[in-house]
């Protein structure tokens, strides 16, 4: 009887490449999802409409960002696959989120005050999704993408 190759099972040196567009819809889809069940589930309404608005919006963007940033044009900064690949995720974390946290801050308080935008709930809610929202599309792009790259050779 000949040997059959198990086509099912995928080692990991053969990881699936690192497309952007599939990392930005996932990154939209898995907290619209999980969010929004939990909002539905729990009779939340303004959580179920922050799933699909800020919490998904704010992780498709970072994604994008992230991704973008990471992939430079294909040529990956030295400094990006030379670390350990927690160093660099942790980096990049706290970056997106120090912005994310900042402009959902600024958002807060700043449209109320200078724009016809009452302050409501909604609002608030962002300074917690945005960051949120931005080191959980951080850690996931960064680590998949990092999974992706060959170590420099030294």
């Amino acid at each position: 009887m000949p040997e059959t190759k198990d086509r099912t099972s995928r080692s990991r040196a053969t990881a699936r490449p690192f497309v952007l567009w599939r990392e930005v819809l996932t990154a939209y889809a898995a907290p619209a999802l999980t969010a929004g069940a939990a909002g539905a589930v729990t009779g939340q309404r303004d959580l179920a409409v922050a799933a699909c608005t800020s919490i998904a919006g704010t992780s498709a963007v970072v994604a994008f960002l992230v991704g973008t940033w990471l992939r430079h044009g294909g040529q990956p900064r030295r400094w990006t696959i030379a670390l350990p690949r927690a160093v660099v995720t942790v980096v990049l974390v706290i970056t997106a989120t120090g912005a994310a946290a900042l402009l959902g801050w600024s958002a807060a308080q700043w449209l109320p005050a200078h724009a016809p935008v009452p302050a409501t709930a909604w609002l608030e809610r962002l300074r917690i999704d945005l960051p949120a929202s931005a080191a959980l599309a951080t850690t996931i792009v960064t680590l998949r993408w990092r999974s992706t790259t060959v170590a420099p050779r030294t």
